[in-house]
């Protein structure tokens, strides 16, 4: 019977209020290629892709073929001024570090993200909460990011192959994907796990294809929210 002991946190909107920095950056270097990239486009459209992703779809709906050599280099310009950035305007949502480290007392923790891995790695570690995490998934680690499940099924398969003697290997039903974007709520059903979504980035509304929601992280009990989403566990009442 699935029961929740794994926790997959997506990482930009839901771990660092990023979204915000990856417009401005991308708006800057597609700027440097003559064109425009409105907020609401971007959020409306291209939230949720890693960055190959976001550049290839913008590229490719305004009418360009870009080239794999063209996007590396978009790729490569973007990162270097988003680390630029972070380093000095750092800011991790209210909650997360709380509910990390609880979490990490009761369940394995993964992050499953299409942001690159310095840029998670060093997030992580300026909040205090990286040793929390036993494994991370970033854009380098996936042929397709979300709304493809890759993501999701690489974080799975990671933990499975890092568990200890005597661990029952993780089923996608036993895990629970923290999103805060429609494309990532997606990828994790598809991957066949259970959503909460946090409205940081999106209003409730928008965030529905969830199996529950929360406007902040600072109002997540963890106990509860299982009681709702596995309410058959009959394994629940025998663990401490």
């Amino acid at each position: 019977m699935p029961h929740l002991r794994a926790i997959i946190f997506d990482f930009d909107g839901v771990v660092a209020d990023s979204e915000p920095i990856h417009l401005a950056v991308f708006q800057r270097v597609l700027g440097e290629l003559g064109f425009i990239l409105s907020p609401e486009e971007y959020y409306a459209e291209y939230l949720g892709y890693d960055d190959k992703g976001c550049f290839l779809a913008f590229l490719t709906a305004h009418g360009q073929a870009p080239s794999t050599e063209l996007i590396g280099e978009l790729v490569a310009r973007k990162a270097r001024a988003y680390l630029d950035h972070i380093k000095q305007h750092l800011v991790i949502f209210p909650g997360v570090r709380e509910l990390v480290r609880d979490a990490a007392s009761r369940h394995r923790l993964a992050i499953a993200s299409g942001a690159l891995r310095n840029e998670i790695e060093y997030a992580l570690e300026c909040a205090g909460i990286r040793k929390e995490f036993e494994h991370i998934t970033s854009a380098e680690d996936v042929r397709c990011g979300k709304p493809d499940p890759e993501p999701f099924a690489h974080a799975l398969a990671s933990l499975n192959r890092a568990s200890r003697s005597g661990q029952d290997r993780l089923a996608p039903g036993d895990c629970l994907v923290i999103e805060d974007s429609i494309p990532g709520i997606r990828a994790a059903h598809a991957a066949g796990m259970k959503v909460l979504a946090v409205a940081n980035t999106h209003t409730v509304q928008d965030l529905h294809e969830a199996d529950a929601l929360t406007h902040s992280l600072t109002d997540v009990k963890l106990p509860e929210l299982e009681s709702r989403l596995w309410p058959a566990d009959p394994a629940r009442s025998s663990r401490p």
